[in-house]
Formats: structure tokens, sequence, C-alpha cells
């Protein structure tokens, strides 16, 4: 278990929507200190929090940021992009960007800090899967997402002799604006950030954030036409 109180936190995606809720919420559990990553971090908003500049994408600045922000015990990764691109029709190129950003980008982030928050006595990792980690829903998103959630289980076996623990958020729908657009009960921010941050706190492995994601994770198990009904349409 890990606890936020005295913790020096780093958020990726940290300057708007589920990011900057992550931020306030490491803040009101008592982070000493907390670095919120963005392209550009003049929009970090947080007067408490330390801006720091984070493309998720290129390597050298994933290295320049650890450099900066070597004292990190808890990472949060959370920057992400949503293309949902067609697998079947849609340029690779716009697929390969997706996994970039959403597979290679959280991997690239914790090969980075890994050692350093080992190094800083063990701690904690947090990773943003969704709920699309788990059904194939939106194209390219999924396969990325789910991917990611295979990371994550992985990372957690490799990093736990190490003092480090991992915990995966699925969650559907969150009030921010990659959810604009769509027309469905969504859950907010503050309130995913907390339930988050109470897995980190407990030691879970995954944290279901909303009614969507216990249902679609109880159906894992089942026959694959249960979660795709779609299959048995004539």
């Amino acid at each position: 278990m890990t606890s936020l109180d005295g913790a020096v936190v780093l958020v990726t995606g940290g300057n708007r929507g589920l990011g900057s809720a992550l931020v306030e919420e490491a803040f009101a559990r008592g982070a000493a200190k907390v670095y919120a990553t963005a392209r550009n971090p003049r929009t970090v908003a947080h007067p408490d929090a330390v801006p720091l500049a984070l493309e998720v994408t290129d390597p050298a600045s994933v290295l320049a940021a650890a450099e900066q922000a070597g004292d990190v015990t808890v990472l949060m990764n959370n920057a992400g992009v949503s293309i949902n691109a067609s697998l079947l029709h849609a340029p690779l190129a716009d697929i390969r960007r997706e996994f970039e950003t959403n597979f290679y980008g959280p991997l690239q982030v914790t090969r980075a800090f890994a050692p350093l928050i080992e190094r800083n006595g063990g701690g904690h990792i947090l990773t943003i899967h969704s709920v699309l980690s788990w059904i194939g829903m939106a194209g390219s998103y999924s396969a990325s997402k789910a991917a990611l959630w295979s990371q994550s289980n992985s990372l957690r076996l490799e990093l736990k002799p190490r003092g480090i623990e991992v915990t995966g958020l699925h969650v559907g729908y969150v009030d921010t604006d990659m959810t604009a657009n769509v027309d469905a009960p969504k859950s907010t921010a503050k309130d995913v950030a907390a339930l988050a941050l109470d897995g980190v706190e407990s030691g879970a492995y995954e944290v279901l954030a909303d009614e969507m994601s216990r249902k679609v994770k109880a159906t894992l198990a089942a026959d694959i036409a249960t979660m795709y009904p779609q299959l048995s349409e004539v």
C-alpha cells in the first residue's frame, strides 16, 4: 500500500480533464509535491503543481522529464489520445499514432521513472486503462488500451520485487473534453480521481470506477457473443 501523504507525484497529461483532477486529489491527500506534465507546461493551471514539459511519444522529452523529477515516488500514467480509427479502413499512421501515445508512451515513461521510484524507496504506478481495454467498440483506441492493460499486468510482476506496485483504472465515460460529444451517463473527473487514489492507497490491482466497467469485467469469462450480441444478429 502507498500513502499519498508526503508522496512526490507525477501526473502525465496533468493540465486538464482527469489528469487535472488527479493533481487536485493528490494534493488533497497530502502529497508533498505534484508534477503536472503537458506538452505546453504553461497550460497547467493548479497553483501548487510543478509544471513540467513532457511529450510521452518523444524519448528525449521523457528522459528530460525524468532528469528534472528525480524525486518521484508515485507515477500516474494518464496522458492519452482517442482517435478511434477503423482497424480495417483507417490509415495505418492513425493507428500507429494511437499506439505510440496510449501504449508506447506509458511504457517509455514507466521505464524512465521506475528506477527513480525504486531508488527513492519504492512507490506506486497508476495507469489509466478504460473500460475499452476489455471491449472492442472503438477500433484502434480499444486495441491500444487492451495492449496497455496487458502491459500493466506484465509490469506488475516485474516491478513488485523492486518495491513498486501497479494499479490499473478502468472507467467508462468521464465528463471531460474527450467525451464532450458523447450522449451517455458520465462520471465526474473528481469522483473518478478519488476512486483511483483510493485504489492506490489500498494497494488495489485494479479500480473499476463505474457500473459500466463492473458490468463489462463480469462478462469477460462468458461466451464472446455475450459481450458482442451483434455477432448473433442475422
